[in-house]
């Protein structure tokens, strides 16, 4: 796989991130992505603001197109397909959970979480170890078709154990690589390669 690519792709996952969010999430050296990053910014493909990256609009569109060729093999393959359906399934399950994590209900209606009743979001974070449980084959799945996907499910984990250990930060956390966080980064990257739509 084509370096360059899978540097442009980790920065249309990350959204605005440094090299080592980059290279954290895709398995790669730290050095090389730094030097990728640099060799993109001169290319006018990427923009650097204080340590930080994005895609530049061009690169966007070429990486669109690289899509459709690099992954055929992948979207063509039982496992990987089966992942990807697993993982939509499961969807559906997180999203709800979040929405209960977030928010409780307050004589009928939702209201936001301020966190203090620690049996309630003990029972939150159970629930998420059980969805943990569900997911943990369907990332299997998907890395047996590209290795690179087990990333996900060591990192997942790794955000559990700090939510089971009373970490609350790690559930749903934007700023941090929470469960919430690299549950919408993997399902991203699922979405580009299976060349799908988001719906809300």
């Amino acid at each position: 796989m084509n370096e360059m690519h899978l540097v442009m792709h980790g920065l249309a996952i990350k959204k605005h991130a440094s090299p080592e969010d980059v290279a954290g999430i895709l398995g790669l050296d730290g050095e090389d992505v730094r030097e990728t990053l640099a060799k993109l910014v001169a290319a006018k493909r990427a923009v650097e603001v204080k340590g930080r990256y994005m895609l530049a609009p061009v690169a966007r569109m070429l990486l669109d197109a690289d899509y459709s060729r690099y992954y055929e093999a992948e979207r063509a393959n039982p496992a990987f397909q089966s992942g990807y359906s697993g993982f939509e399934r499961l969807n559906g399950v997180l999203k709800q959970l979040i929405t209960d994590w977030q928010t409780v209900l307050v004589r009928g209606e939702r209201v936001p979480n301020d966190h203090s009743d620690k049996d309630y979001d003990s029972k939150i974070v159970d629930r998420l170890g059980d969805l943990h449980e569900r997911v943990e084959p369907v990332v299997s799945q998907l890395a047996s078709a590209l290795p690179r996907m087990a990333i996900y499910g060591e990192k997942l984990a790794a955000a559990l154990e700090k939510a089971e250990a009373g970490a609350v930060a790690w559930v749903s956390d934007a700023k941090i690589e929470s469960y919430h966080t690299l549950w919408f980064e993997l399902h991203e990257d699922l979405l580009r390669l299976m060349r799908r739509e988001r719906t809300e």
